[in-house]
């Protein structure tokens, strides 16, 4: 997988390190800013959709980068670094799938105070042990993923750039 010479996966993985980081801002902000959920749903969705989307293409990307290059294998140093990245960015692709399923239940049970964003007769979230829940969920599901991004990111250049 190339464009012009160069390899898809280096090219691809920059999408991921901007989407899912901006996927978890968009659902820290969704929790924490009740008032600004009518402005933040729709956001909040679409990137989570495209951060969990890039990252899916770019652990593809890579699995193909590193079949083209069986040589890899041979050197213990970048072996090692490879494969903790590897490790990182499935764990990566398994939080960003689960994420966006947190982002869905919690854009559909947490109100919003406008109509125009969160649905006819939306109102403001009441404090129930669902809403709670959701947000709890959005919270730990955005720090997951930001913290996987870092990660998952820090072991690649690790590999690229320390062997």
């Amino acid at each position: 997988m190339e464009i012009n010479g160069v390899p898809l996966h280096p090219l691809i993985v920059h999408a991921a390190v901007v989407f899912a980081p901006l996927a978890s801002l968009a659902g820290l902000l969704y929790a924490v800013l009740p008032r600004w959920r009518w402005a933040t749903r729709w956001p909040m969705i679409a990137l989570a959709v495209i951060g969990a989307g890039s990252v899916l293409a770019a652990y593809l990307s890579g699995k193909n980068f590193l079949g083209d290059r069986p040589g890899l294998r041979e050197v213990p140093e970048i072996w090692e670094d490879l494969q903790v990245h590897q490790d990182r960015a499935l764990a990566l692709l398994w939080i960003s799938l689960i994420y966006v399923a947190i982002v869905l239940l919690a854009g559909w049970t947490l109100g919003g105070p406008s109509a125009l964003a969160s649905g006819a007769g939306a109102q403001e979230t009441r404090a129930g042990a669902l809403s709670w829940g959701a947000i709890t969920l959005l919270v730990v599901g955005a720090v997951a993923v930001l913290v996987m991004t870092i990660l998952t990111g820090d072991a690649g250049a690790r590999a690229v750039w320390e062997s």
